[in-house]
């Protein structure tokens, strides 16, 4: 049998604290979300006063970094007209997200094992905010 690494709970939730704690140092209310190598939601949280419309914005944002295996970012960069990926955002139901905020968790033997996903400020702040989470995994 094949035994894939994934994210569990407890590593969601240190990931979701980081990210927390960093939204709250730069002034940024954010929804940080989490989710295994299957792309399914492991956790997510939204801070006071963060927008309830970047709640779907995390949580994709996540699954994005899983389901490419890369920062939304370097995605977006990726998918403008002309570029490789150009519509991508169109696949998977609507779910592709292509501006910063999402990134892939990569487990100990260097596979991506899950994504997380920020929304709430600007491009930059959620990228702040994504890295600091990213770094608590």
């Amino acid at each position: 049998m094949r035994q894939v690494e994934t994210v569990a709970l407890d590593d969601a939730r240190r990931v979701i604290a980081a990210g927390e704690q960093k939204a709250r140092e730069i002034g940024s209310p954010s929804n940080v979300a989490v989710v295994d190598a299957g792309g399914n939601l492991v956790a997510h949280i939204r801070m006071d006063d963060a927008w309830m419309g970047s709640i779907d914005i995390s949580i994709n944002k996540a699954f994005t970094a899983r389901a490419f295996d890369t920062s939304t970012g370097d995605l977006a960069t990726s998918s403008q007209p002309g570029e490789q990926f150009y519509g991508i955002s169109d696949s998977n139901h609507g779910r592709v997200m292509i501006f910063a905020g999402g990134l892939p968790l990569h487990g100990n033997n260097g596979n991506v094992v899950g994504g997380v996903g920020v929304s709430g400020g600007s491009g930059e702040q959620d990228q702040i905010v994504v890295e600091a989470a990213k770094a608590a995994f």
